[in-house]
């Protein structure tokens, strides 16, 4: 395949998966350190996986949108370059496994022709924009955030300030107060509102997590005009890149920047964010409004529904009424989110012949179909059944959100997919009254990383490991109360008890049987436990815990026949890095190479952001030299300036460099600061450069110095 020339993939796109290329090229020829590879392709949608020799392969597609004719190319690159599955994960993408490493950029250019991109899906960068599904179609929602998620996305995507950061960051649209995106556990949370002169806006909240230790998001703003959006998006990066931690990765995320104890707080954050938003092109970036326009599809003959009580069930729980009258929602439950390409294929079909021409992936591995009518619900359920994707309670405890788990993911300690048919099956049998009236969530993590979402459940559970001697158990620790509420209020679950992963099966019953004997009408699973409070569910639980009553089937992991060994790997997102000053000071010399690109093109505000990163990594090297750790941009910006003294070279020119490189912030990007900003980071380069080298002939061995740490990441 030719990319250079197809015409069907963007210039940006095209030199994206051609630098892609020559990097496996460079690689394979080792003329590039494994871990510098690593950082490169993750934010290109290549991940390592849990098998050696083979990679998942990550699609970025904003708020889950997609149309048939992507379906099917996604479909053929599964069959073509994976294992012919599709996986649908809870950030509204889609995932291949088993990629071989040089189909990589093959498959990122047959998914470019149709639309469909993977830069920026992993590694330090925004990733995907999530959303409610229902945008546009919400009976609840103010008006459609489908617009502006799509504008925020386009903005972002291939933006210098989103390329390096300490850390990712996650950005999630609601469609209404209801928070079925879950705002309230991203860095940046939208809930839609609208003012008095009936101006679109957000109520914005800051900072929310989940992983080991959970956080709420906070409320920043409680309305942003929608024409601020993105300036106070591109502001709060910019202070998130500069002040975020580094070196220490488990305090990296935005919750940890905006912490008043363990970082800066939320107040200070603001404070930063608005003296970078002055120095931008723009304090407001207006965001056209289109509003959906689907005029639906012909009158057919009305076909007679299906007597039975699994269509009943499936119209009651999976069915509902849009906005627009006379059209409805159909949600389809995707088993662990995995949909082959056959099935792919077929539901292409059936979504061109009785649905709107897009669909959308849901958060909890889902397929939302719209603007069905109602003659044609019958219809739809029939061309479904044969599929597989007609069973009835979505979004109930009959449809477990579950990750990879073991099965492909390297963090992974337990087995995530087989417990979570098992769960289904269970419920289906012992609780159908749950099934049918109440929307009850179970959500399965492999580890505690929460990929599966489980703080944000009502029952969770995520993969641990008991000991027993020399033996060690597979095991699932429960936590409970997660979710939000009908009223749009979130809360993060609570630890509750670790049990053996063959005996939560029980537990879980325990657990309803409780809800359903103790709670009385009209109180919510969440309102019960808090009620009750996590020591009555200890207690009832305690008991599976007995490790005297262990028997040999204990000790297998579900879908496995061998005693369970806990093979962790290492995250992709982790490990020490290495390298020598020289190559980090050819690094800062490309980004100058960028920012003189972005300079030619115009765009004077890239150009600038380039620049501002060639000071800081150049900076850094210097700093290096002298074992000074650089975990923080505004760290490195300060202790360069106090180590200037014994630097004399780059002293002369640049005495406040300070003040200096600081002026990003000051400074609109016109082409007058632009000039002038990068050819002093011209100047600074060509003297660290010369500084270097004279360090180098002054000293014993005239070796480079090899740098091993986290530290210098920043």
């Amino acid at each position: 395949m030719e990319i250079s020339t197809n015409p069907s993939i963007s210039t940006a796109a095209k030199n994206d998966i051609i630098d892609l290329q020559e990097k496996i090229r460079k690689f394979r020829n080792l003329q590039i350190d494994e871990e510098k590879f690593k950082q490169f392709r993750l934010t290109r949608g290549v991940y390592g996986q849990r098998q050696q020799g083979v990679h998942m392969f990550r699609t970025k597609i904003p708020y889950g949108k997609l149309t048939p004719e992507q379906l099917r190319r996604l479909a053929d690159v599964s069959d073509e370059y994976a294992t012919g599955n599709l996986h649908l994960t809870t950030r509204q993408n889609i995932q291949f496994h088993y990629v071989k490493l040089e189909d990589s950029p093959l498959v990122w250019a047959k998914l470019e022709e149709k639309g469909v991109t993977s830069k920026e899906a992993c590694g330090n960068t925004v990733r995907n924009i999530t959303a409610s599904a229902t945008a546009g179609i919400d009976p609840d929602e103010p008006f459609d955030v489908s617009p502006y998620v799509q504008a925020v996305f386009e903005y972002f995507l291939r933006h210098p300030v989103c390329q390096e950061m300490g850390r990712k960051i996650k950005m999630a649209f609601s469609s209404s107060k209801k928070d079925s995106a879950f705002a309230y556990f991203h860095d940046y949370g939208f809930i839609p509102a609208i003012d008095e002169k009936r101006q679109h806006g957000f109520e914005v909240h800051i900072g929310g997590g989940l992983g080991a230790q959970p956080f709420k998001a906070l409320k920043a703003k409680s309305f942003l005009p929608v024409d601020e959006i993105i300036p106070f998006i591109e502001a709060g990066l910019r202070v998130f890149d500069r002040y975020g931690e580094r070196e220490k990765r488990y305090k990296a995320r935005m919750k940890y920047l905006i912490d008043p104890k363990k970082g800066i707080g939320l107040d200070r954050y603001l404070e930063l964010l608005d003296i970078e938003k002055e120095s931008l092109a723009s304090t407001k970036h207006p965001i056209a409004y289109l509003a959906h326009n689907y005029e639906g599809l012909p009158e057919t003959a009305v076909s007679t529904e299906p007597q039975t009580e699994e269509y009943r069930l499936w119209r009651k729980t999976n069915v509902f009424e849009q906005k627009q009258a006379g059209y409805f929602g159909v949600y389809l439950k995707v088993p662990n989110g995995d949909l082959n390409s056959k099935k792919a294929r077929q539901l292409a079909d059936i979504i061109d012949q009785f649905a709107s021409p897009d669909f959308r992936i849901t958060v909890n591995q889902g397929i939302l179909l719209r603007f069905i009518q109602p003659h044609h619900l019958p219809e739809i359920y029939k061309a479904l059944l044969p599929l597989g994707l007609a069973d009835y309670g979505y979004e109930t405890l009959a449809d477990v959100t579950a990750c990879p788990g073991t099965d492909t993911c390297n963090l992974a300690v337990t087995n995530s997919t087989k417990i979570s048919q098992v769960i289904e099956e269970m419920v289906k049998v012992e609780f159908p009254q749950l099934v049918e009236h109440e929307k009850l969530s179970i959500k399965i993590s492999g580890c505690m990383n929460s990929c599966g979402q489980h703080m944000a459940a009502n029952i969770g559970l995520h993969g641990s490991s008991i000991k027993n001697g020399t033996s060690v158990i597979p095991a699932l620790q429960i936590v409970i109360g997660g979710g939000v509420e009908a009223s749009g209020q979130g809360f993060m679950a609570e630890r509750v008890i670790k049990l053996p992963t063959k005996r939560i099966p029980e537990a879980l019953k325990i657990i309803l049987n409780e809800y359903v004997e103790q709670s009385p009408a009209g109180e919510s699973f969440n309102e019960f436990y808090q009620r009750l409070g996590n020591r009555h569910f200890y207690s009832l639980l305690k008991h599976l815990a007995d490790k005297e009553s262990l028997t040999s089937e204990d000790y297998l992991d579900w879908g496995h026949s061998e005693a369970f060994v806990p093979e962790i790997g290492t995250g992709e997102c982790a490990g020490v890095s290495l390298d020598v000053i020289a190559t980090i000071i050819g690094e800062a010399s490309e980004k100058l190479d960028l920012a003189e690109a972005k300079q030619g093109e115009g765009n004077y505000s890239h150009a600038i952001y380039f620049a501002y990163s060639a000071y800081v990594i150049g900076a850094k090297a210097l700093l290096l030299e002298k074992d000074i750790a650089c975990n923080t941009h505004d760290k490195i910006i300060d202790d360069f300036q106090e180590q200037l003294p014994g630097l004399p070279l780059v002293e002369s020119a640049f005495p406040a460099f300070k003040d200096w490189v600081l002026k990003i912030n000051q400074q609109k990007p016109d082409s007058d600061f632009t000039s002038n900003y990068l050819s002093g980071a011209s100047l600074f380069l060509d003297l660290v450069k010369q500084t270097r080298e004279n360090q180098l002939k002054s000293s014993k061995t005239q070796e480079e110095k090899l740098v091993v740490s986290n530290f210098y990441k920043a």
